[in-house]
C-alpha cells in the first residue's frame, strides 16, 4: 500500500537517494526516460548487481517505481515532477567557499 509521505520526510528520501553520485546518475538517466536495468546498467558502466542495489534503494525512497512489462520490468520515476525537481537542484546556485570543505569531508568522502 502506497502511502503520502510529509514535507520532512519527501525530502530527507530526497536527500538520502542523492547522497551517492550513482544514484544521482540513475535518477538523471531515468529523468530522460524510462529504462530497463539491463541498459541502465550499460550507460552506466556499473554492474547489473551493483545496479540493482541502487534502484531498491530509490524504490525504497519512493523516487522510482518498477513496471512489469512481459518478462522484464521497466523502471520510471515514480512522478513527473522529480524530473523537474532534478533539473531545479542542478541549476540552482550552491554557495560554497573554495577554501573550505565541510569538517567530514575526508572522513567521509563527502565535498
Amino acid at each position: 500500500m502506497l502511502t503520502v509521505a510529509s514535507d520532512i520526510e519527501v525530502l530527507a528520501r530526497f536527500g538520502r537517494a542523492l547522497a551517492d553520485p550513482i544514484r544521482c546518475r540513475i535518477l538523471l538517466a531515468l529523468r530522460d526516460a524510462p529504462a530497463y536495468p539491463a541498459d541502465l546498467a550499460d550507460a552506466l558502466g556499473i554492474s547489473r548487481t551493483r545496479l540493482s542495489n541502487h534502484l531498491a534503494c530509490l524504490r525504497d525512497c519512493g523516487l522510482a517505481v518498477a513496471i512489469p512489462d512481459g518478462r522484464r520490468t521497466r523502471y520510471e520515476l515514480a512522478d513527473e515532477r522529480l524530473g523537474h525537481a532534478l533539473d531545479d537542484l542542478r541549476t540552482a546556485v550552491v554557495a560554497v567557499e573554495t577554501d573550505r570543505a565541510c569538517p567530514d569531508a575526508e572522513e567521509k568522502g563527502c565535498c
